[in-house]
């Protein structure tokens, strides 16, 4: 008999999610777009128009929990280029939660509501012996009519592939406070995960797909990106944009920074003859946007040379915090290949 897998840390298995998905009874007329790999929300027709719900759980930090699960849920909704408006939030405490670590909690929030535009309508709260520390489970939910939507399944054979925005923010401001590295910078303010605007400016200047690299970092963005759409992508490393002095807390921490949190940034496919004009009006919003690939057919994600660039099987963050020692102190191994 077959020795049963055991889970990691972070998102299920690619394989593991489309097999489960592929069990459900099909779905109501009025569900436009389902649950699939790589999208990052749903779609629901209404009276009013499309109706976009994205749920995400932040469980991999525990400083700024709630800025980050307003700022990413808001993420998965505008990447289908719809503005997000209504936020809900599931929040679990650990016993031992103090008024004022509450205080804390519920002024990010606000202040990330605030940021990205929405509304915080409700939700529930609850200290629990479940959690070992806080836990926010957030639904974002937009408005939109049908022609605004842009799946991460529309990208075609021929399209260019942009990111906007620099990659590991997200992992850095995770794994710094853990292990005693400097972050954010000193001298510049701290980088903002909200791609928001960008994916709204995006979705009007022509984008077929849109897509936020999140857990598994811009590796796992690419590729996920590219299984929706049915394509493979060819990528461009030294166009890959970077944030320097996150990638040098990120490699500190021992992480490789392909494989690391990565929202802040957003992965966007247009026609060729579109590209050239959007990544200009974009750079005039974000000064990092840049054409790092091409997709065409076939399957997963090469690099120039037609080397794969691989799919991991977890984030970088989930796999140093499995790799803590006994004694609670952060191991540092050699980041993968």
């Amino acid at each position: 008999m077959a020795r049963e897998r055991v889970l990691q840390q972070g998102k299920l298995p690619p394989a593991l999610l489309v097999e489960m998905l592929a069990e459900a009874s099909p779905l109501p007329d009025e569900v436009v777009l389902g649950p699939s790999v790589g999208e990052d929300a749903a779609v629901i027709a209404v009276e009013a128009g499309s109706l976009v719900v994205a749920a995400d759980p932040i469980t991999l930090t525990g400083e700024g929990v709630g800025r980050s699960a307003v700022l990413v849920n808001a993420n998965d909704v505008a990447v289908m280029g719809v503005r997000p408006r209504w936020f809900l939030a599931t929040v679990l405490l650990p016993v031992g939660t103090t008024d004022s670590a509450v205080r804390l909690l519920f002024a990010e929030l606000h202040a990330a509501a605030d940021e990205a535009g929405v509304a915080l309508v409700g939700g529930h709260t609850e200290v629990t012996g479940g959690v070992g520390q806080t836990v926010v489970s957030g639904v974002m939910m937009g408005l939109g009519s049908p022609d605004q939507i842009v799946p991460s399944s529309g990208a075609t054979p021929g399209d260019v592939v942009v990111q906007v925005g620099a990659a590991p923010i997200e992992g850095a401001a995770v794994l710094a406070p853990t292990r005693g590295l400097p972050w954010p910078p000193t001298d510049e303010p701290l980088p903002s995960i909200s791609v928001v605007e960008a994916a709204l400016t995006a979705a009007s200047l022509g984008a077929t797909s849109m897509h936020d690299p999140t857990e598994g970092g811009l590796a796992s963005g690419l590729h996920e990106l590219a299984a929706a759409s049915g394509v493979a992508i060819t990528v461009n490393p030294n166009e890959v944009a970077w944030h320097p002095r996150a990638v040098a807390v990120v490699e500190a921490a021992g992480a490789n920074p392909w494989a690391t949190l990565a929202s802040g940034t957003l992965l966007a496919t247009f026609g060729p003859d579109a590209a050239p004009a959007a990544v200009g009006e974009l750079r005039r919003l974000v000064p990092t946007a840049a054409v790092i690939g091409e997709t065409h057919e076939g399957e997963g994600v090469v690099d120039l040379r037609g080397a794969p660039i691989g799919w991991p099987d977890r984030d970088e963050v989930a796999r140093l915090a499995e790799a803590e020692d006994a004694d609670g102190h952060p191991a540092n191994p050699n980041p993968p290949e």
